[in-house]
């Protein structure tokens, strides 16, 4: 009993010194305001998400990190997210690594088709398996968190089943090796941010998409495409990255919290809202008059599959030019996927 009573009298004097040892150096520490930048609309579920987070940092830092959210473009193109973090234009910024073609040849490796059924346990499988990649691929930055959406689907004009029908359409793709799919299909890529996507079919820039499920409805896309094929054919990549020198100037505590906020925990939180809000929209769009989401055969699915072969060998060649065994990556990040429930 006497010992019980001086550990509890040992620990009632001294957590409340570590305590205000802690206060007391945040007190010290300079504040500093974050600008948090994306690209998609504010409906949008990262909007929250990207709120939640720089709350969260507020807190966690005794009001020395403060933040404010710059959604919809407001401080440059979808595209130039990555460099508006290395130059400072914004702090911290949502990013889309298929946007800029050859610049990012290791982590194009989620973006591969069949590869991954869900964005929970992809997003998890992603980011554990990107951190070993991402200082030397995302040299420029502070790298925080890598997550995936919902799988994708292609939604069109017209119904299409077979991947020979591709053929002669012009399709916006999602990503680099969408691309590089549907032009293999003989397709014609139409390149274009997702905010650009809508008008690109109304004006028939493009007669088909590959998007996910919940932001047909976000964009409005849904008042063009009536026909989606119902088949996870792709995810794709992003990430949240950090000017290099904004996390430098912290003190040291400050960077311990920017740290267990770029964490596969919060790769988790981050994807969680979106997947969930992607995944209702099959449903919406399954309901929604003059709409139809179809199933294809198992014979069509194969070929499919088959048709996508040669983009893994493709992804190998980029990654291998990058330094890394691709065969060996490419294998570790199915595994992770398979670990994590996630496997196509």
């Amino acid at each position: 009993m006497r010992s019980v009573k001086i550990s509890g009298l040992l620990v009632a004097v001294v957590l409340p010194v570590l305590l205000a040892i802690g206060g007391a150096a945040f007190a010290q520490d300079k504040t500093i305001e974050l600008k948090l930048a994306h690209w998609v609309p504010p409906a949008h579920p990262l909007q929250k998400a990207m709120e939640e987070w720089g709350a969260s940092i507020e807190k966690a830092s005794n009001g020395t990190i403060k933040s404010k959210v710059f959604p919809a473009q407001q401080l440059g193109k979808a595209e130039d997210h990555y460099d508006m973090a290395r130059d400072g234009i914004a702090d911290v910024t949502y990013i889309n690594p298929g946007y800029q073609p050859g610049r990012f040849p290791v982590i194009a490796a989620g973006e591969l088709p069949f590869l991954m059924t869900n964005a929970k346990g992809g997003s998890q499988a992603l980011d554990g398996w990107y951190r070993q990649h991402a200082a030397a691929e995302m040299k420029d930055v502070k790298f925080c968190l890598a997550f995936v959406h919902d799988p994708g689907a292609l939604h069109s004009k017209k119904k299409i089943s077979s991947p020979s029908e591709i053929s002669g359409m012009k399709i916006r793709p999602a990503h680099a090796t969408m691309a590089a799919y549907m032009t293999s299909l003989g397709g014609t890529n139409a390149f274009g941010s997702a905010p650009q996507a809508r008008e690109m079919l109304e004006k028939g820039v493009a007669d088909a998409i590959t998007f996910p499920w919940g932001s047909i409805l976000l964009f409005k896309i849904d008042q063009i495409t009536k026909f989606h094929m119902d088949v996870p054919l792709y995810a794709t990549t992003f990430a949240w990255v950090m000017n290099k020198a904004v996390y430098e100037q912290m003190s040291a505590s400050q960077k311990k919290v920017i740290d267990d906020h770029c964490s596969p925990e919060w790769a988790l939180k981050v994807a969680s809202p979106w997947a969930d809000y992607e995944a209702a929209g099959r449903d919406k769009l399954r309901n929604a008059e003059g709409h139809e989401v179809y199933k294809i055969t198992d014979a069509q699915l194969n070929e499919w599959k088959k048709a996508a072969e040669p983009l893994a060998a493709k992804w190998a060649e980029g990654a291998k030019k990058a330094g890394i065994d691709a065969d060996k990556a490419l294998n570790d990040l199915k595994a992770a996927l398979a670990k994590n429930s996630a496997s196509f």
